[in-house]
């Protein structure tokens, strides 16, 4: 596939009579939405288990009560309601293509629900074992000049994976004399964080190396042995070689590291707004929920910023 290429729709294996409507979807997502090929096989797995339920029955020949029962039965089978809520969803947007394109008419998905999934919460470093792992001494490799460089900006900023590995080296991605990175992160949405002290000095120390192995032109800050842009799957790998040479206790990866930020950043400021604009979530909600925020701490952060709950 050529750099930039949509992904080509995934084959389905399904013989039912409908599956080459499925197909024709597929085919469109890829195409014009240019999905994922995560996201596709995800979608072909999906309209793979509306055709088993639906067994010799035609997809417009379904109801309400056919859609649950087929939850009902996946559900049985173990899937976990997360996964239930995919395949809902995928089902949802296939019947809305359907009526869209294909004239089909009730929607038997509509007022269906799929088991409500408990929030995982990912597990936070201390601080003490942040600093354990951070401070870890490490072979003098320009290898792990640029490691400890990636692995306190996500600690010191908080950054996804994905936004790290994207960043550029120019002072439009990372402005190291102000002290400030720039990263564009889910829904399109940019936003500028501070990088630490301590992330600057690896940053600086790894611009040194990156300079005599990037190949020309290559714009990305973090490169791998190629001179190009490092994947997201190296840096999770040498992440976790890194944990384990450092002694830490625990597995740990890129979003341990962007959970620890904000917990022990919400920990020391109490602030839930400051936190979640350098997050980067839309929903104040879902900063609650990331940061395992309870309700003491709520409490005072309420007694200390609403003006009728504080005491005279």
């Amino acid at each position: 596939m050529t750099a930039g290429a949509a992904p080509g729709p995934p084959a389905l294996r399904a013989r039912h009579p409908d599956a080459p409507l499925a197909a024709q979807w597929l085919a469109g997502l890829a195409t014009q939405r240019r999905l994922s090929a995560a996201t596709l096989r995800n979608y072909a797995r999906a309209c793979e288990l509306l055709f088993a339920a639906a067994g010799d029955a035609r997809l417009d020949a379904l109801d309400g009560a056919a859609v649950r029962g087929a939850l009902a039965g996946l559900h049985a089978r173990g899937l976990a309601p997360r996964t239930l809520a995919l395949v809902l969803s995928a089902w949802r947007g296939f019947y809305r293509w359907l009526a869209r394109h294909r004239g089909f008419g009730a929607d038997p998905t509509a007022g269906v629900r799929a088991p409500k999934a408990p929030r995982a919460l990912p597990k936070a470093l201390s601080v003490e074992q942040a600093q354990r792992l951070l401070d870890a001494p490490q072979p003098a490799s320009r290898w792990f000049v640029r490691d400890r460089a990636m692995f306190e900006l996500f600690y010191s900023s908080g950054l996804r994976l994905a936004e790290l590995v994207s960043l550029d080296a120019d002072p439009g991605s990372l402005d190291l004399a102000a002290g400030e990175v720039t990263v564009t992160g889910k829904g399109r949405k940019t936003r500028t964080v501070p990088v630490g002290a301590k992330a600057r000095a690896a940053l600086a120390a790894w611009l040194a190396e990156r300079a005599r192995v990037a190949v020309p032109g290559e714009r990305a800050l973090f490169v791998g042995a190629r001179g190009r842009r490092i994947s997201a799957r190296t840096v999770q790998l040498r992440l976790a070689a890194w944990a384990r040479g450092s002694g830490v206790d625990a597995a740990v990866h890129p979003h341990v590291l962007r959970h620890s930020f904000a917990t022990h950043l919400l920990q020391s400021s109490q602030d839930l707004r400051a936190v979640q604009e350098l997050l980067g979530h839309a929903s104040i909600s879902t900063t609650q929920v990331y940061t395992h925020l309870d309700h003491q701490a709520l409490a005072k952060v309420y007694d200390a910023a609403h003006p009728r709950a504080r005491r005279k």
